[in-house]
């Protein structure tokens, strides 16, 4: 145990001139690929009556407006954890009600997922004086020694949308459950019910998941980072000032070839 001690004091130099942090380390992690077939969009009071109207949709964009996570323990197996996830997205589609343009509306979609990650155990619990849960004490000090889960997520591709008559539709029944803090990211009110037509999407996304825990380790530290150079800043007297010191933008001018794309072509499937 010495020698190693030794062998890493030769590596990293004088370490016992470094310092204690607490950090997090991620203990486990995984990546997923899902394309998400027939995902129900719960759409917006006047995008719903669009879309009663509507001879056909085509799904503009998506994007991520919130991920929820929850661990908990796997049973009959130490250290191993499932991360409950629920993706909230925002549909926007191109609605067309006969031969003139389409018009734009907006929707909610949600999906949920679960994996089994390693997040080690800990009996230790963490309070920190940054943090008040208030009255949501009752609900999390029993879970105060869990690892952290942490959802890394890009928006998805928008693959394809589909609409179908409601009485089609065997699940298409009134759906709840969405939090007010979501609804308010929307310009009208979400509407599930006594709808004629029901919009399904296509969708394509990527994602990172990781479970961390904080510890603390020490670390070979040289200086503090102090700052060594001073901000340029633009004043009302002379704002070409900064605007001259800018880097001219010739990359915006000429777009990249297909050569300076490496594993980006969306035929190779890795």
């Amino acid at each position: 145990m010495k020698e190693n001690h030794e062998a890493c004091d030769n590596r990293l130099g004088d370490f016992r001139d470094g310092v204690c942090i607490h950090t997090d380390q991620v203990y486990d992690s995984c990546r997923e690929r899902d394309c998400i077939e027939d995902l129900r969009v719960i759409l917006t009071r006047c995008a719903q009556e669009k879309v009663d109207r509507a001879i056909n949709v085509k799904i503009k964009s998506a994007e991520v407006i919130w991920v929820y996570t929850d661990l908990e323990q796997v049973p009959f197996n130490r250290g191993f954890f499932t991360v409950d996830i629920k993706y909230f997205f925002r549909i926007v589609l191109d609605v067309f009600t006969g031969m003139g343009r389409p018009t734009e509306v907006e929707g909610l979609a949600t999906f949920d997922k679960k994996v089994i990650l390693f997040g080690s155990e800990g009996n230790s619990r963490v309070f920190s004086s940054k943090q008040d849960p208030g009255n949501q004490v009752p609900a999390l000090w029993k879970k105060n020694n869990l690892p952290t889960a942490i959802v890394e997520v890009v928006d998805p591709i928008a693959l394809s949308a589909k609409v179908v008559d409601a009485c089609e539709c065997k699940c298409c029944g009134e759906v709840s459950g969405v939090p007010d803090n979501i609804c308010r990211c929307f310009h009208d009110d979400l509407v599930s019910g006594e709808q004629e037509k029901v919009v399904f999407v296509t969708l394509g996304l990527f994602t990172i998941i990781k479970i961390e825990r904080n510890i603390q380790i020490r670390i070979p530290a040289i200086d503090f980072c102090v700052p060594t150079r001073e901000c340029v800043a633009a004043t009302e007297e002379e704002p070409c000032s900064l605007f001259n010191t800018l880097r001219f933008p010739l990359d915006e001018f000429f777009p990249p070839l297909k050569n300076e794309f490496e594993d980006t072509d969306p035929r190779c499937c890795k």
